[in-house]
C-alpha cells in the first residue's frame, strides 16, 4: 500500500530507530518516542516506519508552516499514495464574542483562503475512499467538521441509465451546496439544457453529466493536476459509468432530518428563551428569539446558513455535553491507524489548551443571549477526547516532556542523535550588544561572499520589519518572516530563501515559522 520513494538509505541512528518503532508498533504497544536532535533526519524515520507499518496515518503539527513542510516532504517520499494537507482555512479569523463590561459584541469576522479549504474537502474524500492516506495536519483536526457517515451518505450516487429529470438533479446540487454558474469554479455546475458540468470541492475533477429523456445518459471525468487548469487548459473527459458527488460543504444534513433538527432547534429556543425572561433579560431573550429564528428560515429554505456549524448538536443529532466529530472520526471510521505527534513538547500542550478558551468564549455568548446553549458543543475536542480517539501514537520530539516519558516509558524510546550527515552542533558565540547592527551587516556580507545564507532572529514583528528595511538599503537581499504572512506565502519565501533569491530572512522565532 505504501511504497517510499527515495535514493536515500537510513544512516546514522536511523536505522535502530526505524526497527525499534516499526517493531514496537507490530507488537501492539500504544505510545513510543522517537528523540532526534535537529538535523537527524525524523521525518525520513518517520517515512520509513509509516511504509512497514502499512496503515492510514495522522501527522500532527503545532504549526501551518511546519505542517506545510512535512507535507511538502511526504508528498516527495510517497508520490503515488495519498498524501493531504488539513489546517485551518483561514486567512484572517475573528471570532463571534462578547465583552460584558463595555457592553461589545464582537461579531465573527473571516477570510477563508480557497486553496487551504479546497485541500481540507482532498482530505476527507481521500478518507472516504482511499486506505492509502497520510495527513499532515495542525491542531485544526481536532474541531467540529461534521459526521462522516453523514457525509458519506449525503454523497449523490449518479450512474448511467438512472432516472432523474434536469431539475431534479439541478435541485439535488444545489441542496449540497453546489453554486450554479456560467465559469466553471470549484464547488459549482455549470447546465445547459440537457448537460450539467460539476467541479468538485477539492477541484481535482471536473464531472459531466449528459441527460436524455429524464435519464442519465453519459457521465464522463476530466481530472485535474491544477485548479488553474480550468481557465488554462481544454478538459480531457474520460467516459465513466459511475461515480459519487460529495457535498461542497460541510454540516449538510439530508432533507427528511433537517425538519427533525429544526423542531428541536426550536424547542431549546422556547426553552433558553423561558430560563432568559426568568431571569429578567428581556432584550436578550428578545436577540436570541430573532437571531435563531432567522437561522432556521435559511435552513429551511436552503438547508444551510451562515453559523450552521454553531447548531452542529442538532444536525449530528447528539446529546448535550457529547463531543463532536473531527477529522479523528474521519480515521476511525477506516479501522486502525497511526498518529504521529510532531514537536510532541509543544503540540501536545496545545491539544491541552483548545478546548478552555473556546467554552469561556460561547459561554458569555450564551448567557448574554447570542447563541443557544447548544452552541458550546461546537468545540474542539478535549484532551481526554483527543487521547480516547488516537491509537498507537509515536510522538517526535528533540525535548520530549513529561507526558510522553511518563506515557511511553525508557523502554519505547527510540534515539536518534547522530546526524546522517555526520554534522555536529554549531559553535556558539556571545558577543556584546554594542554596535550590533553594523557587525549583523559586516557578518552577513562575509556568508553571501561565500554563497551562503544568514538567518536573524528579533524579539518582535515590528522590530524584524525595521532590521529587514535597514538592510535592504545597504543592498541586501533581504525578506522578514513572520505570523502575519500568510500560510502559502510563508512557503514561497522559504523556497525563495533555499533558491538564493534572498541571502537572508528575518523573523521573530524562525524555528516556529518553518525554518527546521
Amino acid at each position: 500500500m505504501f511504497k517510499l520513494n527515495s535514493h536515500y538509505q537510513p544512516t546514522g541512528d536511523q536505522p535502530q530507530a526505524i526497527a525499534k518503532l516499526a517493531e514496537g508498533l507490530k507488537s501492539g504497544k500504544k505510545h513510543q518516542v522517537l528523540l532526534g536532535v535537529t538535523g537527524s533526519g525524523k521525518t525520513f524515520t518517520m517515512a520509513k516506519v509509516i511504509e512497514q507499518y502499512q496503515k492510514p496515518t495522522l501527522i500532527i503539527s503545532h504549526n501551518k508552516t511546519l505542517a506545510a513542510q512535512l507535507y511538502k516532504e511526504f508528498k516527495e517520499f510517497f508520490p503515488k499514495n495519498a498524501v493531504h494537507y488539513f489546517v485551518s482555512y483561514y486567512d484572517y479569523y475573528q471570532p463571534e464574542a462578547y465583552i460584558p463590561h463595555t457592553d461589545t459584541y464582537i461579531e465573527k469576522d473571516s477570510k477563508i483562503n480557497e486553496e487551504l479549504d479546497r485541500l481540507r474537502h482532498a482530505t476527507t474524500q481521500a478518507l472516504m475512499s482511499r486506505d492509502d492516506v497520510i495527513i499532515v495536519a495542525s491542531v485544526s483536526c481536532i474541531y467540529n467538521l461534521g459526521s462522516p457517515e453523514e457525509y458519506k451518505n449525503l454523497g449523490l450516487e449518479i450512474f448511467e441509465g438512472k432516472k432523474i429529470r434536469p431539475a431534479e438533479l439541478a435541485k439535488a446540487l444545489l441542496r449540497l451546496q453546489y453554486a450554479q454558474d456560467i465559469e466553471l469554479k470549484r464547488g459549482r455546475f455549470r447546465k445547459t439544457t440537457n448537460e450539467f458540468e460539476i467541479v468538485s470541492p477539492t477541484a481535482q475533477e471536473v464531472v459531466k453529466i449528459r441527460l436524455k429523456n429524464d435519464a442519465i445518459e453519459k457521465i464522463s471525468i476530466a481530472m485535474l493536476k491544477d485548479p488553474e487548469e480550468l481557465e488554462t487548459k481544454d478538459l480531457q473527459y474520460e467516459r465513466v459509468t459511475e461515480t459519487i458527488i460529495f457535498p461542497a460543504k460541510y454540516w449538510i444534513t439530508s432533507d427528511n432530518k433537517i425538519g427533525l433538527a429544526i423542531e428541536n432547534i426550536k424547542s431549546e429556543l422556547q426553552k433558553q428563551v423561558k430560563v432568559l425572561k426568568k431571569q429578567k433579560k428581556a432584550e436578550e431573550a428578545t436577540r436570541l428569539q430573532k437571531k435563531t429564528l432567522n437561522d432556521i428560515e435559511m435552513m429551511r429554505q436552503t438547508g444551510y446558513c451562515h453559523g450552521i456549524e454553531n447548531y452542529s448538536r442538532h444536525l449530528d443529532f447528539r446529546n448535550a455535553g457529547e463531543p463532536p466529530y473531527s477529522l479523528l472520526d474521519f480515521f476511525t471510521s477506516k479501522g486502525e491507524f497511526l498518529t504521529i505527534i510532531d514537536e510532541s513538547h509543544i503540540s501536545i500542550p496545545q491539544l491541552r489548551s483548545m478546548y478552555t478558551g473556546d467554552h469561556s468564549r460561547k459561554s458569555t455568548l450564551v448567557e448574554y443571549g447570542f447563541r443557544l446553549p447548544s452552541a458550546i458543543d461546537n468545540r474542539p475536542l478535549k484532551f481526554p477526547e483527543v487521547q480516547k480517539r488516537i491509537q498507537k501514537t509515536v510522538y517526535v520530539s528533540a525535548t520530549p516532556n513529561k507526558y510522553e516519558m511518563e506515557k511511553t516509558g525508557k523502554a519505547n524510546i527510540a534515539e536518534q542523535l547522530i546526524r546522517p550527515t555526520g554534522l555536529l552542533d554549531p559553535t556558539i558565540e556571545i558577543r556584546p550588544t554594542e554596535n550590533q547592527i553594523p557587525h549583523l551587516i559586516e557578518t552577513i556580507k562575509e556568508r553571501t561572499g561565500k554563497n551562503e545564507r544568514v538567518i536573524v532572529t528579533t524579539l518582535t514583528k515590528r522590530m524584524a520589519e525595521d532590521l529587514a528595511e535597514h538592510l535592504a538599503d545597504n543592498k541586501i537581499k533581504v525578506n522578514y518572516l513572520h505570523s502575519e504572512i500568510k500560510t502559502l506565502e510563508r512557503l514561497k519565501m522559504l523556497k525563495d530563501f533555499r533558491l538564493g533569491h534572498y541571502d537572508v530572512i528575518v523573523g521573530v522565532n524562525l524555528l516556529r515559522e518553518g525554518l527546521d
